[in-house]
């Protein structure tokens, strides 16, 4: 259960097509807790919805406080909002949170290598072998194979991840389009300003 940290080296290691932002970042985070959640077994989805099903410990402080997170009544929270909702900063929380430990992630987005530790090298090992959610949500941020979804048999497993990846890319596609719109918004507003 160690997908959000191990997500963070794939994005420090691996090239991506394009640098990953934060609020990208922030949302696959969001999504690889969802999905350590489901298989930990403190939460299931029904169809869309994501239901606390144990209020027991994962043993990862962050995993923990996103347990605790959840929305525990009806109605409950779609993959969707959960996503918006718990990735809000969430690349920041898992940088500094990986900080003391040594994994010297907490330039993230300024210093190209980050220190050697058994996380990263767990992360690279994963990655090597093409762990499918890893790949997964890593494919989502650009990184990887695009396309690469979770396993090749039919199992509800399959379909819980299938569900977040897809919601996911969506929420992603969302931020970017919102990024579109502002670029738009703030070249109109300097034309106005620079015509005669």
């Amino acid at each position: 259960m160690t997908t959000p940290q191990d997500l963070l080296f794939v994005v420090l290691d691996v090239r991506a097509d394009r640098p990953v932002e934060r609020g990208d970042l922030s949302l696959a985070l969001a999504g690889a807790e969802l999905l350590d959640l489901l298989v930990a077994g403190v939460a299931e989805l029904r169809e869309d919805l994501i239901v606390p099903t144990s209020g027991h410990l994962t043993g990862d402080r962050l995993l923990d406080e996103a347990a605790a997170a959840l929305v525990r009544e009806e109605p409950y929270e779609p993959v969707r909002d959960w996503l918006w909702r718990r990735g809000d900063g969430l690349a920041a929380t898992y940088t500094d949170a990986l900080e003391p430990g040594g994994s010297g992630l907490r330039h993230l987005f300024r210093r190209p290598e980050p220190a050697d530790s058994a996380e990263r090298r767990q992360a690279a090992e994963r990655w090597a072998v093409r762990e499918p959610v890893l790949t997964g949500l890593a494919a989502e941020l650009g990184i990887g194979e695009p396309g690469v979804k979770g396993g090749t048999e039919e199992s509800p497993e399959d379909d819980r991840v299938a569900l977040v990846l897809a919601t996911v890319g969506e929420a992603l596609t969302e931020l970017e389009a919102v990024r579109q719109r502002r670029r738009i918004e703030e070249d109109a507003f300097d034309n106005v300003w620079r015509a005669p």
